[in-house]
Protein backbone atom coordinates (compact mmCIF):
# COMPACT_ATOMS: atom_id res chain seq x y z
CA UNK A 1 0.00 0.00 0.00
CA UNK A 2 1.26 3.73 -0.84
CA UNK A 3 0.72 6.59 0.75
CA UNK A 4 0.26 10.09 -0.62
CA UNK A 5 1.63 13.16 1.19
CA UNK A 6 -1.21 16.24 2.68
CA UNK A 7 -0.68 19.00 0.11
CA UNK A 8 1.69 22.07 1.68
CA UNK A 9 0.09 25.28 0.64
CA UNK A 10 1.96 28.70 1.11
CA UNK A 11 0.79 31.06 4.08
CA UNK A 12 -1.04 33.21 1.15
CA UNK A 13 -2.82 30.21 0.05
CA UNK A 14 -3.51 29.62 3.89
CA UNK A 15 -5.15 33.62 4.21
CA UNK A 16 -7.31 32.75 1.11
CA UNK A 17 -9.58 31.26 2.85
CA UNK A 18 -9.09 31.95 6.59
CA UNK A 19 -12.22 32.24 8.80
CA UNK A 20 -11.16 35.74 10.17
CA UNK A 21 -10.54 37.28 7.18
CA UNK A 22 -14.29 38.23 7.07
CA UNK A 23 -14.19 39.81 10.74
CA UNK A 24 -11.56 42.49 10.01
CA UNK A 25 -12.66 45.98 9.50
CA UNK A 26 -12.54 47.32 5.85
CA UNK A 27 -10.94 50.75 4.34
CA UNK A 28 -12.07 53.09 2.44
CA UNK A 29 -12.92 51.99 -0.94
CA UNK A 30 -10.77 54.00 -3.85
CA UNK A 31 -12.36 55.31 -6.92
CA UNK A 32 -11.83 52.94 -9.53
CA UNK A 33 -13.05 52.00 -13.33
CA UNK A 34 -15.69 49.65 -14.48
CA UNK A 35 -14.63 47.08 -16.73
CA UNK A 36 -16.54 46.60 -20.13
CA UNK A 37 -17.32 43.21 -20.29
CA UNK A 38 -18.18 43.13 -23.89
CA UNK A 39 -14.25 42.81 -24.15
CA UNK A 40 -13.77 38.74 -24.69
CA UNK A 41 -10.38 39.54 -22.98
CA UNK A 42 -12.30 40.00 -19.32
CA UNK A 43 -13.54 36.20 -19.39
CA UNK A 44 -11.44 33.43 -19.06
CA UNK A 45 -13.94 31.11 -20.80
CA UNK A 46 -16.78 32.62 -23.05
CA UNK A 47 -18.05 30.60 -26.15
CA UNK A 48 -16.85 33.01 -28.74
CA UNK A 49 -13.27 33.71 -27.13
CA UNK A 50 -10.56 32.15 -29.17
CA UNK A 51 -7.21 31.13 -27.93
CA UNK A 52 -6.42 31.06 -23.88
CA UNK A 53 -9.63 29.92 -22.99
CA UNK A 54 -8.99 28.44 -19.95
CA UNK A 55 -12.02 26.08 -20.54
CA UNK A 56 -10.52 24.68 -23.46
CA UNK A 57 -7.32 23.25 -21.33
CA UNK A 58 -6.50 19.46 -21.50
CA UNK A 59 -8.84 17.17 -19.26
CA UNK A 60 -7.55 13.95 -19.96
CA UNK A 61 -7.58 11.57 -17.19
CA UNK A 62 -5.56 8.43 -16.26
CA UNK A 63 -8.01 6.25 -14.10
CA UNK A 64 -5.95 4.05 -12.03
CA UNK A 65 -7.74 0.86 -10.57
CA UNK A 66 -6.91 -0.66 -7.41
CA UNK A 67 -4.60 -3.18 -8.62
CA UNK A 68 -2.30 -0.33 -10.41
CA UNK A 69 -3.76 -0.91 -14.11
CA UNK A 70 -4.11 2.01 -16.42
CA UNK A 71 -6.40 3.54 -18.84
CA UNK A 72 -6.78 6.67 -20.47
CA UNK A 73 -10.28 8.69 -19.81
CA UNK A 74 -10.36 11.39 -22.90
CA UNK A 75 -12.85 14.29 -22.19
CA UNK A 76 -15.83 15.43 -24.56
CA UNK A 77 -17.14 18.85 -24.48
CA UNK A 78 -21.21 18.73 -25.54
CA UNK A 79 -21.19 20.01 -29.21
CA UNK A 80 -25.04 21.44 -28.43
CA UNK A 81 -25.33 22.70 -24.72
CA UNK A 82 -28.65 23.42 -23.92
CA UNK A 83 -28.26 25.77 -21.03
CA UNK A 84 -25.21 27.85 -19.87
CA UNK A 85 -23.11 27.36 -16.97
CA UNK A 86 -21.59 30.99 -15.33
CA UNK A 87 -18.43 30.84 -12.75
CA UNK A 88 -16.80 32.46 -10.00
CA UNK A 89 -13.08 31.45 -9.28
CA UNK A 90 -11.88 31.14 -5.44
CA UNK A 91 -8.79 33.21 -4.39
CA UNK A 92 -5.99 32.46 -6.52
CA UNK A 93 -4.88 35.58 -7.57
CA UNK A 94 -0.77 35.80 -7.20
CA UNK A 95 -0.89 39.61 -8.16
CA UNK A 96 1.47 41.92 -5.72
CA UNK A 97 -2.05 44.28 -5.03
CA UNK A 98 -4.50 44.18 -2.82
CA UNK A 99 -6.98 43.49 -5.64
CA UNK A 100 -6.08 41.90 -8.58
CA UNK A 101 -6.03 43.06 -12.13
CA UNK A 102 -8.17 42.10 -15.40
CA UNK A 103 -5.33 39.36 -16.62
CA UNK A 104 -5.37 35.80 -16.04
CA UNK A 105 -2.46 34.40 -14.92
CA UNK A 106 -1.16 30.63 -14.55
CA UNK A 107 -3.49 30.45 -11.12
CA UNK A 108 -6.86 31.19 -13.04
CA UNK A 109 -6.15 29.05 -16.16
CA UNK A 110 -5.40 26.36 -13.50
CA UNK A 111 -8.22 26.77 -11.45
CA UNK A 112 -10.58 26.86 -13.57
CA UNK A 113 -9.50 24.04 -16.09
CA UNK A 114 -9.63 21.94 -11.97
CA UNK A 115 -13.01 23.14 -11.12
CA UNK A 116 -15.62 24.13 -14.09
CA UNK A 117 -14.17 23.39 -17.89
CA UNK A 118 -15.57 19.59 -17.12
CA UNK A 119 -19.05 21.27 -16.93
CA UNK A 120 -18.42 21.73 -20.51
CA UNK A 121 -19.42 18.00 -21.06
CA UNK A 122 -23.22 19.29 -20.60
CA UNK A 123 -23.19 23.45 -20.93
CA UNK A 124 -22.20 26.47 -22.36
CA UNK A 125 -19.48 28.23 -20.11
CA UNK A 126 -18.83 31.32 -18.98
CA UNK A 127 -15.96 32.43 -16.50
CA UNK A 128 -15.31 36.30 -16.25
CA UNK A 129 -12.15 37.51 -14.88
CA UNK A 130 -12.94 39.91 -11.84
CA UNK A 131 -10.70 42.37 -9.20
CA UNK A 132 -10.74 39.67 -6.72
CA UNK A 133 -9.26 40.09 -3.16
CA UNK A 134 -5.91 38.92 -3.88
CA UNK A 135 -3.76 36.34 -1.87
CA UNK A 136 -1.66 39.24 -0.65
CA UNK A 137 -4.26 41.03 0.84
CA UNK A 138 -5.74 38.70 2.22
CA UNK A 139 -2.57 37.52 4.04
CA UNK A 140 -2.57 41.50 4.86
CA UNK A 141 -5.62 41.27 6.59
CA UNK A 142 -4.89 38.37 8.84
CA UNK A 143 -1.58 39.56 10.11
CA UNK A 144 -3.12 43.44 10.76
CA UNK A 145 -6.74 43.44 10.81
CA UNK A 146 -7.24 45.75 8.29
CA UNK A 147 -8.69 44.57 4.98
CA UNK A 148 -6.85 46.40 2.22
CA UNK A 149 -8.98 45.05 -1.24
CA UNK A 150 -11.42 47.14 -2.10
CA UNK A 151 -14.50 45.24 -1.31
CA UNK A 152 -16.59 47.50 -3.88
CA UNK A 153 -14.37 47.47 -7.12
CA UNK A 154 -14.92 43.75 -6.76
CA UNK A 155 -18.81 43.40 -6.27
CA UNK A 156 -18.69 46.08 -8.78
CA UNK A 157 -17.28 43.52 -11.23
CA UNK A 158 -19.52 40.80 -10.45
CA UNK A 159 -22.17 42.47 -10.89
CA UNK A 160 -21.54 44.05 -14.32
CA UNK A 161 -20.22 40.82 -15.74
CA UNK A 162 -23.42 39.16 -14.57
CA UNK A 163 -25.56 41.79 -15.99
CA UNK A 164 -23.41 41.96 -19.38
CA UNK A 165 -23.74 37.99 -19.31
CA UNK A 166 -28.16 38.58 -19.06
CA UNK A 167 -28.07 41.23 -21.43
CA UNK A 168 -25.92 40.31 -23.97
CA UNK A 169 -25.74 36.31 -23.66
CA UNK A 170 -28.48 34.64 -22.09
CA UNK A 171 -31.23 35.01 -24.69
CA UNK A 172 -33.47 33.36 -22.41
CA UNK A 173 -31.45 30.02 -21.70
CA UNK A 174 -31.35 28.49 -18.57
CA UNK A 175 -28.18 29.06 -16.35
CA UNK A 176 -26.05 27.13 -13.44
CA UNK A 177 -24.10 29.45 -10.81
CA UNK A 178 -20.77 28.35 -10.35
CA UNK A 179 -18.30 28.66 -7.41
CA UNK A 180 -16.33 27.71 -5.19
CA UNK A 181 -14.65 29.69 -2.09
CA UNK A 182 -14.43 33.40 -2.49
CA UNK A 183 -16.15 32.77 -5.61
CA UNK A 184 -19.12 31.13 -3.76
CA UNK A 185 -19.33 34.03 -1.50
CA UNK A 186 -20.10 36.08 -4.50
CA UNK A 187 -22.48 33.60 -5.55
CA UNK A 188 -24.41 33.64 -2.48
CA UNK A 189 -24.41 37.99 -2.51
CA UNK A 190 -25.33 37.54 -6.14
CA UNK A 191 -28.27 35.53 -5.30
CA UNK A 192 -29.34 38.24 -2.39
CA UNK A 193 -29.23 41.13 -4.12
CA UNK A 194 -29.60 41.02 -7.70
CA UNK A 195 -31.24 37.62 -8.51
CA UNK A 196 -34.02 36.21 -5.44
CA UNK A 197 -37.11 37.77 -6.21
CA UNK A 198 -36.54 39.14 -9.55
CA UNK A 199 -36.99 38.43 -13.02
CA UNK A 200 -33.52 36.69 -13.66
CA UNK A 201 -34.65 33.58 -10.67
CA UNK A 202 -36.94 32.34 -13.55
CA UNK A 203 -33.73 31.62 -15.91
CA UNK A 204 -31.99 30.14 -12.62
CA UNK A 205 -31.53 26.06 -13.05
CA UNK A 206 -29.44 25.44 -9.51
CA UNK A 207 -26.71 27.43 -7.89
CA UNK A 208 -23.73 25.61 -6.86
CA UNK A 209 -21.41 27.57 -4.45
CA UNK A 210 -19.16 25.18 -2.92
CA UNK A 211 -16.43 25.51 0.07
CA UNK A 212 -18.24 28.51 1.53
CA UNK A 213 -20.44 29.14 4.56
CA UNK A 214 -23.94 28.58 3.26
CA UNK A 215 -26.84 28.18 5.92
CA UNK A 216 -29.94 28.38 5.35
CA UNK A 217 -33.00 30.21 6.87
CA UNK A 218 -35.14 29.36 9.71
CA UNK A 219 -37.86 28.11 6.77
CA UNK A 220 -34.80 25.71 5.87
CA UNK A 221 -34.08 27.47 2.75
CA UNK A 222 -31.99 29.87 1.10
CA UNK A 223 -33.67 33.31 0.69
CA UNK A 224 -36.72 31.25 -0.66
CA UNK A 225 -34.49 29.09 -2.69
CA UNK A 226 -34.89 25.08 -1.91
CA UNK A 227 -31.34 22.87 -0.53
CA UNK A 228 -31.17 20.30 -3.44
CA UNK A 229 -32.58 17.43 -2.57
CA UNK A 230 -32.81 14.92 -5.52
CA UNK A 231 -30.88 16.13 -9.33
CA UNK A 232 -34.44 16.13 -11.18
CA UNK A 233 -35.40 19.61 -9.40
CA UNK A 234 -34.33 22.78 -10.93
CA UNK A 235 -34.35 26.25 -8.84
CA UNK A 236 -32.44 25.09 -5.57
CA UNK A 237 -29.01 25.17 -4.27
CA UNK A 238 -26.32 22.64 -4.11
CA UNK A 239 -23.54 23.54 -1.63
CA UNK A 240 -21.07 21.61 0.79
CA UNK A 241 -17.61 21.83 2.51
CA UNK A 242 -15.80 18.59 2.83
CA UNK A 243 -13.67 17.14 5.72
CA UNK A 244 -11.95 13.72 6.55
CA UNK A 245 -14.62 11.10 8.15
CA UNK A 246 -11.65 10.90 10.80
CA UNK A 247 -11.41 14.50 11.48
CA UNK A 248 -14.69 16.26 12.17
CA UNK A 249 -14.87 20.12 12.06
CA UNK A 250 -13.20 21.37 15.40
CA UNK A 251 -15.59 23.56 17.05
CA UNK A 252 -13.19 26.48 15.56
CA UNK A 253 -13.95 25.61 12.06
CA UNK A 254 -16.12 28.10 10.59
CA UNK A 255 -16.74 25.81 7.25
CA UNK A 256 -19.92 24.15 8.00
CA UNK A 257 -21.00 26.17 11.47
CA UNK A 258 -24.64 26.20 12.71
CA UNK A 259 -25.62 29.83 13.33
CA UNK A 260 -26.32 31.13 17.16
CA UNK A 261 -29.81 30.79 16.07
CA UNK A 262 -29.45 27.40 14.78
CA UNK A 263 -29.92 27.68 11.23
CA UNK A 264 -27.49 24.30 9.95
CA UNK A 265 -24.96 25.06 6.99
CA UNK A 266 -26.69 23.53 3.70
CA UNK A 267 -24.68 20.16 3.44
CA UNK A 268 -25.94 18.70 -0.43
CA UNK A 269 -24.08 15.09 -1.12
CA UNK A 270 -23.69 15.25 -5.10
CA UNK A 271 -22.83 11.60 -5.17
CA UNK A 272 -26.18 10.93 -3.69
CA UNK A 273 -27.77 13.40 -6.19
CA UNK A 274 -26.35 11.98 -9.17
CA UNK A 275 -27.61 8.38 -8.20
CA UNK A 276 -24.12 7.25 -7.17
CA UNK A 277 -25.24 6.65 -3.25
CA UNK A 278 -21.95 7.55 -1.52
CA UNK A 279 -19.51 6.90 -4.11
CA UNK A 280 -16.73 10.05 -5.47
CA UNK A 281 -16.27 10.16 -8.45
CA UNK A 282 -13.13 12.11 -8.24
CA UNK A 283 -10.98 13.90 -10.92
CA UNK A 284 -7.79 15.22 -8.94
CA UNK A 285 -5.12 17.33 -10.55
CA UNK A 286 -1.77 15.86 -10.78
CA UNK A 287 -0.33 19.27 -9.77
CA UNK A 288 -2.02 22.84 -9.44
CA UNK A 289 -0.23 26.09 -10.42
CA UNK A 290 2.21 27.39 -7.83
CA UNK A 291 0.65 25.92 -4.93
CA UNK A 292 0.70 21.54 -5.34
CA UNK A 293 3.80 19.69 -6.48
CA UNK A 294 3.03 16.91 -8.57
CA UNK A 295 1.34 14.04 -6.98
CA UNK A 296 2.26 10.63 -5.64
CA UNK A 297 -0.52 8.38 -6.63
CA UNK A 298 1.62 4.97 -6.50
CA UNK A 299 0.99 4.98 -9.83
CA UNK A 300 3.12 6.54 -13.08
CA UNK A 301 1.02 8.87 -15.00
CA UNK A 302 1.31 11.79 -17.58
CA UNK A 303 -2.15 13.34 -17.82
CA UNK A 304 -3.59 16.69 -15.80
CA UNK A 305 -6.06 14.73 -13.87
CA UNK A 306 -6.18 10.84 -12.21
CA UNK A 307 -9.15 9.22 -11.40
CA UNK A 308 -9.19 6.44 -8.09
CA UNK A 309 -12.42 4.49 -8.79
CA UNK A 310 -13.44 2.97 -5.30
CA UNK A 311 -11.08 5.13 -3.22
CA UNK A 312 -13.37 7.33 -1.72
CA UNK A 313 -16.38 7.56 -0.46
CA UNK A 314 -18.48 10.58 1.00
CA UNK A 315 -22.03 11.15 2.88
CA UNK A 316 -23.15 14.37 4.99
CA UNK A 317 -22.73 14.00 8.30
CA UNK A 318 -24.05 16.72 11.54
CA UNK A 319 -23.12 17.40 14.82
CA UNK A 320 -24.78 19.85 16.71
CA UNK A 321 -22.09 22.55 15.77
CA UNK A 322 -21.72 21.53 12.22
CA UNK A 323 -22.49 20.57 9.03
CA UNK A 324 -20.12 19.06 6.83
CA UNK A 325 -19.45 16.45 3.57
CA UNK A 326 -17.41 13.97 5.41
CA UNK A 327 -14.86 11.93 2.94
CA UNK A 328 -13.98 8.44 3.56
CA UNK A 329 -10.76 6.80 2.32
CA UNK A 330 -11.53 2.63 1.20
CA UNK A 331 -7.92 1.74 1.61
CA UNK A 332 -6.83 -1.31 -0.76
CA UNK A 333 -4.24 -3.99 -0.96
CA UNK A 334 -2.56 -2.83 -4.56
CA UNK A 335 0.17 -0.54 -5.55
CA UNK A 336 -2.40 2.54 -5.87
CA UNK A 337 -2.12 5.32 -2.88
CA UNK A 338 -4.40 4.64 -0.13
CA UNK A 339 -4.65 8.02 0.67
CA UNK A 340 -5.24 11.73 -1.30
CA UNK A 341 -3.68 15.19 -1.43
CA UNK A 342 -5.99 17.80 -0.27
CA UNK A 343 -5.16 18.74 3.43
CA UNK A 344 -4.05 22.20 4.60
CA UNK A 345 -0.99 22.09 6.04
CA UNK A 346 0.85 25.33 7.13
CA UNK A 347 4.77 24.62 8.79
CA UNK A 348 4.24 20.77 8.72
CA UNK A 349 0.83 21.16 10.46
CA UNK A 350 -2.44 19.40 9.48
CA UNK A 351 -4.60 22.71 9.96
CA UNK A 352 -8.04 20.60 10.85
CA UNK A 353 -10.43 23.64 11.13
CA UNK A 354 -9.76 23.71 7.21
CA UNK A 355 -10.43 20.06 6.65
CA UNK A 356 -10.97 18.96 2.54
CA UNK A 357 -11.07 23.02 1.27
CA UNK A 358 -8.38 22.84 -1.32
CA UNK A 359 -9.92 19.74 -3.49
CA UNK A 360 -14.12 20.31 -2.49
CA UNK A 361 -14.64 20.90 -6.02
CA UNK A 362 -12.16 17.73 -7.36
CA UNK A 363 -13.69 15.36 -5.32
CA UNK A 364 -16.99 15.61 -7.34
CA UNK A 365 -16.09 16.91 -10.45
CA UNK A 366 -17.60 13.83 -12.24
CA UNK A 367 -20.97 14.42 -10.64
CA UNK A 368 -21.55 18.20 -11.20
CA UNK A 369 -22.27 18.05 -14.64
CA UNK A 370 -24.29 15.44 -14.52
CA UNK A 371 -26.65 16.81 -11.77
CA UNK A 372 -26.56 20.32 -13.64
CA UNK A 373 -27.52 18.13 -16.74
CA UNK A 374 -30.26 16.73 -14.89
CA UNK A 375 -30.84 19.84 -13.44
CA UNK A 376 -31.34 21.66 -16.89
CA UNK A 377 -33.48 19.26 -17.64
CA UNK A 378 -36.01 19.57 -14.72
CA UNK A 379 -36.09 23.53 -15.50
CA UNK A 380 -36.85 22.57 -19.07
CA UNK A 381 -40.12 20.70 -18.14
CA UNK A 382 -40.99 23.03 -16.09
CA UNK A 383 -40.99 25.76 -18.39
CA UNK A 384 -43.00 23.80 -21.03
CA UNK A 385 -45.87 22.47 -18.43
CA UNK A 386 -46.37 26.18 -17.80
Amino acid sequence: MRMVISAALGAGMLAACSPNASKVEETAAPAFERIDYADLDTWLCHPDKAGKDACAQDLTATVIAEDGSTQIEMFAATTEPAFDCFYYYPTVSLDQSPNSDMLAGPEELSVTANQFARYGSACRLYAPIYRQATLMSLRAAVSTGTATADAEMRWADIVDSWKYYLEHENNGRGVVLVGHSQGAGMILELLKKEIIGTPAQDLLIAAHPIGTLANVDADGTFGGMPVCASADKAGCMLSFVSFRATAEPPAESRFGKVTPEGNRAICSSPPALSGDGTALDAYLPRASAGVMANADYGVAFDTPFVKLPGLLSAECRSIATHDWLAVTINAGDGPRTDDIVGDIVNNGEILADWGLHYIDVNLVMGHLPRIAAAQAAAWEAGRQGE
